[in-house]
């Protein structure tokens, strides 16, 4: 049966590398749609993303890598199919519902499995989707408990990808290490500057000139996991911290969702703290 997949590969920079891949590819009759390559002359890290079709035997494939790949090299196949998601919320509606429209419409191809919210402000608009909201009130309990109760939620369906949609609570360590590279966070502020709560009043306090917002995977450290897109707006001396906010909100949705179609279509490699978006 012929499929669709694509082919992830890092390694150390190393001559031939890409005529090393294609041929592997050839002699497997595998037909590349698309290929993009990428080196980090400072780490001398070569990165590679290859669209192929073909019939795959993949166990045979990724031995002809490991073959003819230096020592040091990864590379994952994967299924060029859709991913499923679940959406952590608390009480802000734009990036929810930007994503659950896009998703309605097409504009952004994912399964939604379920929304889970530590309040239940927003349990409305994501069953007008008809996705399913479950809450997980932090109330009462510490992080590390609600947490716990969140990550069994979640667990149950299983996703590929977590989207932290103005998710405002800082999640524990246990959580972060149980879902590597796999939690995506919107920060409201154009990172590094302005890290942790009430950035827009921090970029107002600056008389700043212009504000962003920044998707980033999250890990221990606060608001400094590897970003995955950024983009800024520009302001002047007018806006108060109000305005910014309300602002900001549309480069927040904007940056998520560019953010969400990067990552869900394998486009983002982590290396370190950095990634490599091709």
């Amino acid at each position: 049966m012929i499929e669709d997949k694509i082919l992830l590969t890092e390694s150390p920079d190393y001559k031939g590398l890409v005529a090393k891949i294609t041929n592997i590819c050839y002699k497997h009759q595998l037909n590349i749609i698309n290929n993009t390559e990428f080196v980090d002359g400072d780490t001398h890290r070569f990165f590679m993303r290859t669209e192929l079709q073909g019939i795959f035997n993949d166990d045979t494939f990724i031995a002809d890598l490991k073959f003819m790949l230096p020592e040091g090299a990864t590379y994952k196949l994967v299924p060029k199919q859709r991913k499923k998601i679940v959406i952590l919320v608390t009480k802000e509606a734009h990036c929810l519902g930007d994503i659950l429209m896009k998703n309605y419409y097409g504009g952004l191809d994912v399964d939604i499995a379920a929304v889970i919210g530590n309040h239940d402000k927003l349990r409305e608009l994501t069953e007008k989707f008809n996705v399913p909201f479950h809450l997980v009130s932090h109330e009462g309990l510490s992080r590390v408990e609600h947490d716990k109760l969140l990550s069994e939620q979640i667990d149950e369906y299983a996703p590929d990808y977590i989207v932290l949609a103005k998710y405002m609570r800082v999640l524990n360590p246990e959580f972060v290490e149980r879902y590597p590279n796999r939690v995506i966070n919107i920060h409201h502020s154009f990172l590094p500057a302005f890290i942790g709560a009430k950035p827009y009043q921090q970029a107002y306090d600056r008389g700043v000139k212009i504000i962003g917002a920044t998707a980033h995977f999250i890990n221990n450290e606060l608001d400094q996991g590897p970003i995955i897109m950024q983009n800024v707006i520009n302001i002047d001396h007018t806006y108060t911290a109000d305005a910014m906010m309300r602002a900001g909100r549309d480069v927040e949705k904007t940056v998520l969702s560019r953010a969400l179609e990067l990552v869900l279509s394998d486009r983002v490699f982590v290396h370190k703290n950095k990634t490599i978006v091709m």
